[in-house]
């Protein structure tokens, strides 16, 4: 079980915001797949990432991204079916994640799960996983999960099929090919992709997404921080100022 304690106040002391993820009966409005979002700058919500590094942890089934000296680190459990991951993603904390990743403040863990297609039906789950950790071995999993996100189909759909994941893969400079195709076609990581579900599931997160900040998980009642830049903004820098009582929150 992970430390909540004090954890709990440090996030009503930020923002008093409630709300619950996939796994936790949250219905938000399905969204429609499209092609990537753009910041307001015009830029891709990834820009940057490409130079920040990525790797695959010793257990298998983490997979890190930014520099492995930055001093928060971040953990992400999410289900690229999710439409309340896509939420965190493209319109939540996500962008400001990213930034701080691109400014090496932080480095961002996800453990990838796929429980929603043994839920739902269909496959869309574990084929976007099984992508995901092809598009790692390219060095291009930051990329690729900002876009995959972007174009998430509906739910319901099941729609990351393997022309549909392929068709994603060409908006990221680089990452079709041979190898990247073939991994896709063959599902190549469906070992990975199952054990990194047991790794969700060991992990007794609520649902997705959950995060967890230094070891430190948010509690489900205020993981509405997930959904407000501002608000998840202002508690990474809070915890950046002071990551010691963020730290300590073992109650």
């Amino acid at each position: 079980m992970k430390r909540r304690g004090r954890a709990a106040a440090v996030a009503v002391a930020v923002m008093g915001l409630s709300a619950v993820g996939c796994g936790s009966g949250h219905q938000p409005a399905e969204s429609e797949g499209g092609g990537p979002v753009t910041t307001q700058t015009g830029r891709p919500p990834y820009s940057g990432l490409s130079e920040v590094p990525e790797r695959l942890g010793n257990d298998g089934t983490t997979i890190t991204v930014g520099d492995p000296a930055a001093p928060m680190t971040v953990r992400l459990y999410e289900d690229p079916r999710c439409p309340v991951c896509k939420e965190f993603e493209t319109d939540g904390g996500a962008p400001r994640l990213r930034a701080a990743t691109v400014r090496r403040e932080t480095k961002t863990e996800y453990t990838l799960a796929s429980f929603l297609d043994d839920r739902l039906g269909g496959s869309g789950s574990k084929k976007a996983v099984n992508a995901l950790r092809a598009a790692l071995d390219a060095g291009k999993f930051a990329e690729y999960h900002d876009v995959l996100y972007a174009g998430q189909p509906a739910e319901s759909v099941d729609g990351f099929t393997d022309a549909y994941l392929l068709k994603l893969a060409a908006k990221v400079p680089g990452l079709r090919g041979h190898a990247f195709d073939s991994a896709v076609k063959t599902m190549k990581y469906r070992t990975f992709v199952e054990n990194a579900e047991e790794a969700y599931e060991e992990a007794d997160a609520p649902g997705t997404p959950t995060a967890e900040i230094d070891d430190v998980r948010i509690p489900n009642e205020y993981s509405g921080l997930l959904f407000s830049g501002s608000a998840f903004g202002k508690l990474l820098t809070e915890i950046r100022k002071d990551p010691g009582t963020w730290r300590s929150a073992a109650g």
